[in-house]
């Protein structure tokens, strides 16, 4: 099933318009109660999108949230895996895991330019690039989604986004979970987590991890076997001290280790899902992180929080590039990247107000190598690129009266960037942007919320460290004004909870990923562009057991202007950014307890190339899953991509490559709660 972007969107919106409906003629008469009063409802949502708890309606900003239980029945264990539950949110196709580049409202960053759109925080661990942009999804309390720029709490690099992973409190109940997986291509994968109270009302800890392996569906002719088999390990460790009331320190280790064999990758042109090397080719990447998150509660009522994070990726791959018996062509990467960062905030309330303070640094070290035989010709090529950043926050949502209220911020960031080639030489730049953001919001009932939000996003400038014969160019950081305005909130006595937002963005210095010719990949920041769109999300209890939870996202990214050497790409669409993705799931739960849900996933084309040359098709795809509970346990069958659609990216790196996409998988799995 391909997906034209215009019949998609208008699919979407016909079959689903009878759901949004109910929403607005509530939000336009304020009625709370509905003739056919039911005792069912949608539970609460709390999330802390803005550094402080609230519910989920009193935000003014475009937010998605997931709980672990969602994650759990539905069987998400990836990254990648969001998009079918996040409208709006993708990731460029690559092919290598724990290496995910997020696209949001339209843009998003080069996998080269150790930089990312998004901002993934992991219970406040960031992440700042595309390499390490993975969890496992394992003991998850939930996954808050927040769409469009955050730069004035998050800093750089969540110009467009974040996605915040919040892990299961560890608090005296003692807690455990434990699941076996089989399924196609012989996938095993076991996933376990323990939590509990070390000493009574003191020290408690957490212990969760995971192993998972599986074939490859990428059929070697040259040797017989498969090319992309999979092989990853997880590991999670937390330890939770509260010495008293008012004080609670939370320390965690995480691990994520790749042991796999090539990226899904093609030659162009060839026979779907065959090559022909002998190169071996592998992927030996290993991700951790440290942090200390400790808080204090004055007497006063004011709350002192120090985020203390280390986050160390090695990218170690080795990737055979012409699909062919000859050695003549591949690529490969030795990179260990490490980046520091430290948060100090103060949080208080003044009246009916609540703020916040905050002064925020980081330093990156990376030392990067990329070598590769072209040949008769082998380049090694490389350096130390070295980053640092410190800024100073505060936000503030202020009621105005019983019916407005403002919420405003800013911050002042302060980004240096240097780099040292191997051979010598050096250079650095440095840059100070001010972020803020301006929400009004007024609440129609008490059901129901109109906002209005103005805010600037920032991604980090630098360096193209593999761009030698250009002396390394520098460049700027990327600008985003976004205005935007949506309406959120109940209907249907909270069986229906919905949130519909319109932007608008203004880029510039937009950066883009260029691939003119085969291993020539570099960051060019010449363009200006407009990404404006639309967002929808509906969760409905329908009764008598059934549930529909859909989102669609429709966006319009194109360069105003754009000029790169003598090629002018004025009037194309971005890179990697779909027009319409969205997503449709319908779920049964009888009486009984057993369950059946299905999914419908939708995207519309993708080009890979500022030239618009190259491009994914768009499609949709069906996953089901089963499942029965009884006593501690379930078991469940699952079917994803079930119809086996094709979506490869024919046309990776200036028309050389195809992306393959995975084929369907059927699997079951076995889970014991505690």
């Amino acid at each position: 099933m391909n997906f034209a972007p215009d019949s998609a969107l208008r699919t979407v919106f016909i079959a689903f318009s009878t759901l949004a409906c109910p929403a607005a003629v509530y939000a336009q008469t304020a009625s709370d109660s509905t003739e056919n009063a039911s005792s069912i409802a949608l539970p609460s949502v709390v999330v802390t999108a803005d550094k402080i708890e609230r519910p989920l309606e009193m935000v003014p900003a475009s937010v998605a949230v997931i709980d672990g239980q969602e994650l759990e029945l539905s069987g998400i264990t990836s990254m990648e895996q969001l998009e079918s539950r996040i409208a709006g949110l993708s990731f460029q196709p690559f092919g290598q895991a724990g290496m995910k580049a997020p696209v949001m409202r339209g843009v998003t960053a080069g996998i080269h330019s150790y930089s990312s759109s998004v901002l993934l925080l992991v219970d406040d661990v960031p992440t700042l690039m595309a390499q390490g942009f993975e969890n496992s999804l394992l003991d998850v309390d939930r996954v808050e989604v927040l769409r469009g720029p955050q730069s004035t709490l998050y800093g750089r690099n969540a110009e467009t986004g974040v996605v915040a992973i919040h892990s299961q409190q560890m608090e005296d109940t003692p807690r455990a979970t434990l699941t076996t997986e089989l399924g196609s291509r012989d996938k095993r994968d076991v996933r376990f987590a323990l939590s509990g109270p070390l000493v009574a009302n003191t020290l408690y800890g957490s212990f969760s991890g995971s192993v998972a392996r599986q074939s490859g569906f990428i059929h070697n002719t040259y040797t017989g076997g498969d090319e992309d088999s999979t092989n990853h390990k997880y590991l999670n460790l937390g330890l939770r001290w509260t010495p008293t009331d008012a004080d609670e320190v939370v320390t965690r280790y995480t691990r994520q280790d790749y042991n796999d064999g090539a990226a899904l990758w093609g030659n162009a042109g060839q026979p779907s899902d065959r090559v022909a090397s002998t190169t071996p080719s592998w992927n030996r990447s290993l991700g951790q992180t440290f942090s200390i998150n400790a808080s204090h509660l004055f007497d006063s009522g004011l709350r002192l929080r120090s985020i203390t994070a280390y986050n160390d990726y090695q990218d170690k791959v080795l990737q055979d590039s012409d699909f062919t018996p000859v050695e003549r062509l591949y690529i490969g990467r030795d990179n260990h990247m490490r980046t520091l960062s430290q948060e100090f905030r103060v949080e208080g309330q003044l009246g009916r107000a609540d703020w916040l303070v905050g002064i925020y640094g980081d330093h990156g070290n990376n030392d990067l190598r990329n070598f590769a035989l072209r040949s008769p010709v082998f380049s090694d090529y490389g350096g130390r690129l070295k980053t640092d950043s410190v800024a100073f926050f505060t936000h503030w949502n202020v009621p105005l009266n019983d019916d407005w209220s403002v919420s405003a911020g800013a911050r002042i960031e302060r980004m240096s960037a240097g780099i040292t080639p191997t051979g010598g030489g050096h250079s650095s730049q440095d840059w100070t942007y001010v972020s803020p953001k301006l929400s009004l919001q007024y609440q129609i009932n008490a059901s129901n919320q109109w906002y209005i939000s103005a805010s600037r996003g920032v991604r980090a400038g630098s360096y193209n460290i593999f761009v030698s014969r250009l002396n390394y160019p520098s460049y700027s950081p990327e600008d985003i004004w976004s205005y935007e305005t949506g309406l959120k909130g109940w209907a249907l006595d909270k069986q229906l909870r919905y949130s519909l937002a319109a932007y608008v963005m203004k880029i510039d210095n937009m950066q883009v990923q260029m691939q003119p010719a085969v291993g020539v990949i570099y960051t060019a920041s010449a363009a200006k562009a407009t990404s404006k769109g639309v967002e929808l999300d509906l969760d409905y209890l329908l009764g008598a057991g059934w549930q529909v939870t859909t989102g669609v996202a429709f966006n319009h990214t194109t360069y105003d202007s754009f000029q790169d050497g003598a090629a002018n790409y004025a009037g194309n669409y971005n890179t990697f950014a779909p027009r319409l993705n969205g997503h449709v799931d319908l779920r049964y739960t009888a009486p009984q307890r057993w369950y059946a849900q299905g999914s419908v996933v939708g995207t519309s084309k993708i080009y890979l190339d500022a030239g618009n040359r190259y491009e994914r098709n768009g499609y949709g795809l069906l996953n089901l899953v089963v499942g029965y509970p009884f006593g501690q346990w379930e078991v469940a069958a699952y079917a994803n991509n079930t119809l086996n659609k094709k979506y490869d990216a024919e046309g990776y790196n200036a028309g050389y490559y195809t992306i393959y996409s995975p084929p369907r998988e059927l699997g079951a799995r076995l889970t014991w709660h505690m």
